[in-house]
């Protein structure tokens, strides 16, 4: 298993594509954090009245902080997904089935590899964050907080949470296969069909406790913060709820892969 997990940690850093990645993504997250850090702070009224800030001091922070899940997960799905897609794509699953013909154990090499580049990938994106929207939390809010304990919760949470991010990535390249289909999934879902899910659903009583369950949202109960809950969206679960939702988006994806993908002639 020590052999197979660390072939596969070398797989997934042997290209330029993970670290251009990266660099997209800390650009990315610090611009947004810098426009929402201004957005929460402007003042808003009916007509020309005076007009109050759509959030102030910690919450402000933390709905800044918390774009590490809100927009920034798309990025560790994306690179977790090409460990397995990568290989179908370039016929090299077949030497690897080789080395280690015994497949679950290859998945579990794979999910586990990416572990501390998803580590990576959080601590950057909550360094973006900080940079982007602290200056300007300071500059036109009521400051930074980076001194504050739920404020540095909130960081710690979203680097933690980026990692089950990038194992949920593998599990879903390796049940999808083609890589360009699962990348324009990852993205549709992540920027655009869960958003609008959360708020649609939110919308409805009835249907208003089934957006805590959708991926995002269970991520964002971990965090402990939630830039879509700022806008009026439905309320996140608890902490441990949350990390258990994501845990089983994780087991019942990887299983469904070792089940179908990994039970195929792949050769």
């Amino acid at each position: 298993m020590r052999a197979a997990l660390l072939t596969e940690y070398r797989k997934l850093v042997s290209t330029r594509f993970w670290w251009i990645l990266l660099i997209v993504m800390a650009g990315y997250l610090a611009f947004l954090a810098a426009v929402i850090a201004f957005s929460v702070n402007a003042e808003t009224g009916d007509g020309g009245a005076p007009g109050v800030p759509a959030a102030s001091g910690v919450e402000a922070a933390t709905i800044v902080y918390s774009l590490v899940n809100a927009i920034g997960y798309v990025f560790p799905l994306v690179i977790g997904s090409l460990a397995m897609t990568s290989e179908l794509r370039h016929g090299t699953i077949t030497q690897s089935l080789l080395v280690e013909p015994r497949r679950g154990v290859l998945l579990a090499a794979k999910l586990l590899a990416a572990v501390p580049l998803g580590l990576l990938y959080g601590v950057v994106a909550c360094l973006a964050v900080v940079l982007g929207g602290a200056p300007v939390l300071a500059l036109v809010g009521d400051g930074a907080f980076l001194g504050d304990g739920d404020v540095l919760q909130v960081l710690a949470y979203g680097a933690l949470v980026t990692v089950v991010w990038a194992v949920i990535g593998v599990a879903f390249g390796a049940l999808v296969t083609n890589q360009v289909a699962a990348i324009v999934v990852i993205i549709a879902v992540t920027q655009l069909v869960e958003p609008i899910a959360r708020v649609g659903l939110a919308s409805v009583d009835a249907l208003a406790g089934a957006a805590a369950y959708l991926p995002g949202a269970a991520a964002d109960a971990v965090i402990g913060a939630s830039f879509f809950a700022s806008m009026g969206s439905a309320e996140v679960l608890s902490r441990g709820a949350g990390i258990a939702v994501l845990l089983t988006y994780a087991a019942v994806l990887a299983v469904l892969a070792r089940w179908t993908t990994l039970r195929r002639d792949l050769g």
